[in-house]
């Protein structure tokens, strides 16, 4: 007669470490950590090499469920990019009106460059990005750099006059970019401490502001002539 197999099978069971039951999340919970998880992913690896699967895996649900929250891997990707986004110019909005703006420049840079030393990853991927010439990612990094020099520009007690001028908006959008460039540069290769290097950046947008309001003076002075 063969043995029963009945007891013999809930006895191994019984000894096997039970696995642990998925904890089930509220939507926005869910939808925060599919992101944090995004953010962590991309920020180590290509966009190329994460796949859906991957992800689902690692977030313990269903590929199905990801895609609920996610249509496609690239809507998760750049929900994530607005998120670094929305963060960096928080963190550099939160600077006391009361400074001078010397002051506010110098704490503006401070605040900026501290954010990116905590998350040096997710500030190189929110700026190089990772699906080449995406529309929607460069829409993202514009609105960085648009939203930044609107925080640098309302420290400045001439910003009415400023915000008319082209010249000035041009040159302050070309500090942003020398900004972005050092800053990327930085995380790769700190050949300065931080403090040096905002000083070194205060001190760029100090002399385009000075060349920029020079050339403006002669212009004027040119036409009441």
């Amino acid at each position: 007669m063969p043995p029963r197999r009945g007891p013999i099978v809930a006895a191994v069971r019984k000894a096997l470490p039970r696995a642990k039951p998925r904890v089930r999340l509220d939507n926005d919970a869910r939808r925060a950590q599919l992101l944090q998880l995004a953010r962590r992913t991309f920020a180590g690896r290509a966009y190329d090499e994460v796949s859906i699967d991957d992800l689902a895996r690692e977030a313990k649900i269903s590929k199905g469920l990801l895609y609920h929250y996610f249509p496609t891997k690239r809507d998760l990707y750049v929900a994530g990019l607005r998120e670094i986004a929305d963060e960096l110019v928080e963190r550099v909005a939160t600077i006391p009106a009361a400074l001078t703006p010397q002051e506010r420049v110098r704490a503006g840079l401070e605040a900026y460059l501290e954010h990116i030393t905590l998350h040096q990853r997710a500030f190189v991927s929110l700026m190089r990005g990772g699906i080449g010439s995406d529309p929607e990612v460069a829409g993202v990094v514009e609105g960085v750099r648009t939203r930044l020099a609107d925080r640098f520009l309302d420290g400045s007690p001439f910003a009415p006059v400023l915000r008319g001028e082209p010249r000035f908006e041009t040159a302050l959008r070309g500090w942003i970019g020398f900004v972005e460039g050092a800053s990327i540069d930085w995380c790769a290769h700190p050949r300065m401490t931080r403090d040096a290097l905002r000083e070194m950046l205060a001190q760029v947008l100090f002399a385009v502001l000075s060349v920029v309001g020079g050339i403006a003076a002669a212009a004027s002075a040119e036409k009441g002539t």
